[in-house]
């Protein structure tokens, strides 16, 4: 019985019989990829009843309408060489002629600087560790000598490996065999003694040249010989020379080492993807030095994101064997799966940060444009912007928050046209050596302080509805286009437009007092209108809660820096949602060791770590020093009768108010009761606003500053003033605690 898979043989002789008409012809050979690359699919036919199974109507298969070629990868939608060149051209990358650390002077320096440095070190370890080398060998030197001669004649007779062959071919009894190895041994010999020879006479000529010749030849011959010598004498677990280092400083960045450390993460989407290609991490530029480290950019797998990898930055570092801040892994440019790898040479925290650029004796800022602010882990230079800005910086105790915010108003110091207001809620005094180019200046948390601050904050609303009627004069001239302050209107004298840098460290300490709630509304005001009408509020907390520091204004700050933080809710109420899951976390950072590095965003498309410029006290003061000098030329010196400091009013202020009260009035204005108080007591009250009558009546609750409104010539206007019933209040309870103490 024939096999049923019979009748599915091919006979391949009867069809080649058929094509060429004789059994073993020539056939034409059809390439049949290149056959099906021209071929066209032939439309299939209309399916009847709409069924789309691909049979007729008849229930058979169009057999025509099939595509029986192998199925087709999907391509590009346009072939390949209708790319335009020009595109192509800008695609394509080029490497660069010099290596990135030769591009630049500051990465040219660092790296000369960090490999003389190596260079030196190992030269003076070394250096005095001579007499104990000399010693070491002085005593391998002759074993060395002796277990070379025994090397050359083990070798001159070609004993090694040919002597235990023959002995098995001995112990098996095959003579033929133990004969030709030994012909073979004696082949060998005839010409290595004639070798072993030659070079004996030669040392015996050159002992004679030596001991002839100057002297300095023998001194360079044991130089070279004797250690040599030592070298082949000594054991192989003592080494002449002691190591540098027990453990490496520095782990050299390789591809190899990047894919294990990545593969350790225990990221499922990478060790998948490496398990079915090795290659699934790629490399698209060479490992090179960068500044004083290596940079690795990575092309991660298909579908991982690089915010991913920066998440897990302490188990990459683990990985590495590596200090959590000697590894720097960041987005790179390109697409969300590029990577850039940094590793430093040394932790971040053990490198010393070049000197503030602004320390200079001729540096100059102009708060229009960007100036120095911090450095990168790679001692690379961060700039930063003053104008059309407002700054939140947040951090524990002991993360530098403090000088950080002291950067930004030392160098808006430096620019004759700013205005400095400002309140420390602390009390320590870490902003009183601005105190001399400050307009405004209150320091502490006490309840006249507080007071003070709440009303400033009050002044900077009021501040910022002048300053749009004047923008909304000037743009009306074609002064001020897109209606905001330019640096020709802040330099026009008389513009009131000049920038208006506003400052509150420690605002916890009022957001928690009892003005809190009207502060933060306010605030939250002056924010959103003032960034226009060049008002720059920077403001430093240490408890960014809901309470301490209003979601209204942290959503409305553009440019924030977070220093050292505790926990995921302080990192994100500071940056912002999420920053914390995209690896963007200060809680890395250790108060006090690594004070001044932080989190800085809204500079570029993405956050980075960066670490404020330390300046202290003493550097502070020879910046003010020029700050004072530089507004005196420029005429912007605030007068010490103009400035407003943190002392309470001299005179009493309830009493003089109900002395000057006019007539039978319920209600009067602010500025009219300060009209009043000038004319009673210049000496006090002359130049008093609005906003300083307000000021002196915080540490009076009784006495409620809101709006009062009159007709004036028929029209209704409101200002802010005060009650007279509020006034004659507040006497009385003022009394009553003066009696009962």
């Amino acid at each position: 019985m024939a096999s049923p898979h019979e009748d599915d043989r091919f006979d391949w002789q009867a069809a080649e019989t058929d094509l060429t008409g004789t059994p073993g012809g020539d056939a034409e050979v059809v390439d049949l990829d290149d056959a099906r690359a021209r071929r066209v699919p032939r439309p299939r036919p209309p399916v009847a009843d709409g069924d789309g199974d691909g049979q007729g109507d008849d229930g058979t298969e169009d057999a025509e309408s099939i595509e029986d070629g192998p199925a087709r990868e999907g391509g590009p939608v346009d072939a390949a060489e209708d790319i335009p060149r020009d595109v192509l051209a800008r695609q394509r990358d080029r490497r660069p002629i010099l290596a990135d650390w030769a591009r630049s002077w500051r990465a040219f320096r660092t790296a000369v600087r960090h490999q003389t440095k190596d260079a030196g070190y190992v030269t003076v370890y070394h250096g005095v560790r001579l007499p104990k080398y000399a010693a070491k060998t002085a005593v391998w030197a002759p074993v060395g000598l002796f277990r070379g001669f025994g090397r050359a004649l083990r070798w001159a007779t070609a004993e090694e490996g040919n002597w235990h062959l023959r002995q098995a071919a001995a112990s098996r009894g095959d003579a033929d065999t133990w004969l030709k190895l030994d012909a073979r041994r004696q082949r060998q010999t005839v010409w290595r003694w004639w070798v072993l020879a030659a070079g004996a006479a030669a040392m015996i000529a050159g002992a004679i040249v030596l001991a002839l010749g100057p002297a300095w030849w023998r001194y360079a011959a044991l130089a070279v010989v004797v250690p040599l010598l030592a070298t082949l004498g000594r054991p192989a677990d003592k080494p002449i020379t002691d190591r540098v280092s027990e453990g490496t400083r520095y782990r050299k960045l390789t591809a190899e080492l990047v894919r294990r450390a990545l593969t350790s993460l225990q990221m499922p989407a990478i060790n998948s993807a490496v398990a079915k290609d090795p290659k699934a991490i790629t490399f698209p530029v060479d490992i090179h030095r960068d500044g004083p480290g290596y940079l690795a950019v990575v092309d991660l797998p298909y579908g991982v994101e690089a915010a991913e990898v920066v998440a897990r930055r302490g188990k990459l570092a683990s990985a590495m064997r590596l200090p959590l801040d000697q590894v720097w892994p960041e987005p790179a440019p390109g697409h969300t799966g590029r990577l850039a790898l940094w590793v430093g040479y040394e932790p971040a925290s053990q490198m010393k940060q070049p000197a503030w650029p602004l320390l200079g004796s001729a540096a100059k800022v102009d708060v229009f444009k960007a100036f120095p602010f911090a450095t990168t882990p790679r001692l690379d230079t961060v700039t930063v912007d003053l104008m059309f800005r407002n700054w939140l910086f947040g951090g524990q105790p002991g993360s530098g928050k403090t000088f950080a915010l002291r950067d930004l108003i030392l160098a808006a110091a430096l620019d004759p046209r700013a205005e400095i207001r400002g309140y420390e809620l602390k009390g320590v005094g870490d902003f009183a050596v601005l105190e001399p180019v400050m307009t405004e200046y209150g320091n502490g948390f006490d309840d006249d302080t507080l007071a003070r601050c709440f009303a400033f904050i009050e002044w900077l609303y009021e501040e910022c509805r002048r300053r749009s009627k004047r923008i909304e004069h000037y743009a009306r001239l074609g002064k001020a286009p897109e209606n905001k302050v330019t640096p020709e209107l802040a330099s026009l004298k008389g513009s009131g437009l000049h920038p208006l840098v506003a400052w509150f460290d420690e605002l916890q300490e009022l957001m928690t007092s009892k003005y809190g709630k009207d502060a933060g509304d306010i605030l939250e005001k002056v924010i959103k209108l003032g960034r226009a009408l060049g008002v720059i509020i920077l403001i430093g907390t240490q408890i960014p809660d809901k309470d301490s520091l209003p979601t209204g204004i942290t959503r409305n700050v553009n440019s924030r820096f977070c220093l050292s933080v505790a926990d995921q809710t302080a990192n994100d109420m500071i940056l912002g949602t999420s920053a914390y899951k995209q690896g963007y976390r200060a809680t890395v950072f250790q108060p006090v060791i690594e004070a001044g590095w932080g989190i800085l965003r809204g500079f570029g498309p993405k956050a980075s770590a960066v670490r404020s410029f330390y300046v202290d006290t003493t550097a502070a003061g020879r910046i003010v020093a020029r700050a004072v000098a530089l507004r005196q030329s420029a005429g912007t010196l605030p007068k010490p009768d103009d400035q407003t400091r943190d002392v309470a009013p001299v005179a009493d202020v309830l009493g003089d108010l109900a002395r000057i009260w006019p007539g039978d009035d319920k209600a009067v204005w602010n500025e009219t009761l300060c009209a009043l108080l000038a004319e009673l007591r210049p000496d006090v009250y002359g130049g008093w606003e609005a906003a300083q009558l307000t000021t002196a009546l915080k540490p009076h609750p009784l006495v409620k500053v809101a709006d009062v409104g009159r007709r004036i010539d028929g029209k209704a206007t409101t200002r802010r003033g005060i009650k007279h019933a509020d006034l004659l209040a507040a006497i009385a309870e003022r009394d009553r605690k003066r009696s009962a103490s």
